[in-house]
């Protein structure tokens, strides 16, 4: 009896000694997961006191576009020259690769005894790449053909796109500078010129205009250029508008400048292309008269094509050239007979991407009015990566070591979107968006850092 009772003592001890280690030793808890990297990254730049006031937005897609990391990506940000990746993509779905913007010469009579009895007319269709050598072989070609005299002048016809020269939100300052430069039915040499500037002998002295390489007709050059430090860069800005003849040139060249260019725009740019065709033609030795009539031109002479869709497109990825994306995005808009910003709301939203927040007052991102979010700009490079023209857009962006990638900078705005191979092979796409910044350096380094931590996953 005792042993039984001896047993039972010994059990319930045993019992309560295991319930007593149980309390004291509770289960271990998995450790606390780690953030992103990229987070981490975006944490510390908002603790930058050089970055104090700057709106950061970011968002990365998987190779299935599903969302894998977010900085306010559904916020709406100036996106600078990163939207013409809206505009190029749309355009090799819509417009196809080998598309051609023509050019057309035509005269209101046939060539009889090498001479014109009339005008000859340059048709227009919105060609951005159109050079004063394609003019020149033309002139050269009618000389070739017998045309010694025409008896009529040039005219020309910019009418294929309608309405003003420059989006409705660009700002004064840029509409007269070389990266301003307006879209016309009719453009030659991206409808910009050359200046020549020789800063003066002191700080502060008037720099003298030298010259220009292609004629303005008619200008009106009022300068006020001065000279600025020797290491102050070009400081030029150009105040021209739309069929002007006043031109003001104000802001500074480098002191020890002697020969400093800067572009600019051109202010009418069918009367520009009529005068170079007209020297052209003279200097091929073909007389040209001065007064045009009203007789329709009716006889087709020559044709000029611009190069492919896919060239035009590897040239704006390239240069980031807002021109010839305007003259793009217009020709969304001129085949379907509708703004072309509708054109592009309407392609992706039958594709499966629908925007929101997005406000596109030109193709090219010039106007501070455009804005994106990350989240829609990152699934167009997705949305655009897997279509039907994805492999040739994707080679026509800027890429190096696996990333591929269009950009946009204006002052206070720093912008990147494409693609990212990560060390595990994925391809991500990308969207990161800086606004209202004031130190562009620290900005770089975060750029740098962010893209590296995408391509270390």
């Amino acid at each position: 009896m005792w042993k039984n009772i001896l047993i039972l003592l010994l059990a319930s001890a045993l019992t309560a000694l295991l319930i007593t280690r149980h309390e004291v030793e509770p289960p271990v808890s998995p450790p606390p997961a780690q953030p992103h990297a990229i987070t981490t990254l975006l944490q510390e730049a908002h603790t930058n006191p050089a970055l104090a006031g700057t709106a950061i937005g970011f968002c990365l897609l998987n190779s299935k576009g599903q969302v894998t990391m977010d900085e306010n990506a559904t916020t709406a940000f100036i996106p600078a020259s990163s939207l013409k990746t809206l505009t190029t993509a749309t355009a090799l779905e819509i417009l196809g690769p080998e598309f051609h913007f023509t050019t057309e010469l035509k005269s209101t009579a046939p060539i009889q005894n090498g001479i014109i009895q009339g005008d000859l007319l340059i048709l227009g269709g919105g060609d951005p790449m159109l050079k004063l050598d394609d003019l020149k072989a033309w002139a050269a070609e009618l000389k070739k053909r017998g045309l010694v005299r025409i008896t009529g002048g040039i005219r020309t016809d910019a009418s294929f796109f309608s309405g003003s020269l420059y989006g409705d939100f660009w700002n004064w300052g840029d509409i007269g500078n070389g990266y301003g430069s307006g879209v016309a039915g009719l453009n030659l040499n991206h409808n910009r010129y050359i200046l020549v500037l020789r800063a003066g002998p002191v700080l502060g002295a008037p720099a003298e205009l030298l010259g220009i390489n292609l004629e303005i007709p008619d200008a009106d050059w009022k300068n006020e250029v001065t000279t600025g430090p020797a290491d102050s860069g070009d400081g030029v800005v150009i105040h021209g508008g739309e069929s002007t003849t006043a031109i003001h040139l104000r802001g500074t060249v480098p002191l020890g400048a002697t020969k400093f260019q800067v572009k600019g725009a051109v202010p009418d740019p069918a009367r520009f292309a009529a005068h170079h065709f007209r020297a052209a033609l003279i200097s091929a030795g073909i007389q040209v008269g001065s007064t045009v009539g009203t007789v329709p031109a009716t006889q087709s002479l020559l044709k000029h094509d611009s190069p492919p869709l896919l060239t035009i497109i590897k040239s704006i990825h390239a240069t980031s050239d807002n021109h010839e994306t305007e003259c793009v995005f217009r020709m969304l808009g001129k085949q379907a007979g509708k703004p072309p910003a509708d054109v592009i709301r309407e392609h992706w939203k039958a594709r499966g991407l629908e925007f929101h927040g997005l406000r596109m007052e030109d193709g090219c991102g010039l106007a501070r009015a455009d804005f994106i979010r990350p989240l829609d700009l990152a699934r167009l490079q997705y949305f655009a990566g897997t279509g039907p023209q994805g492999a040739a857009y994707k080679a026509s962006l800027l890429s190096k070591d696996g990333l591929i990638w269009k950009g946009g900078a204006m002052s206070g705005i720093r912008t990147f979107t494409g693609y990212a191979k990560s060390k595990s092979g994925e391809e991500y796409c990308y969207a990161l968006m800086v606004n209202h910044f004031t130190d562009g350096k620290p900005i770089s380094e975060l750029s740098q850092q962010v893209m590296d931590a995408i391509m270390g996953l």
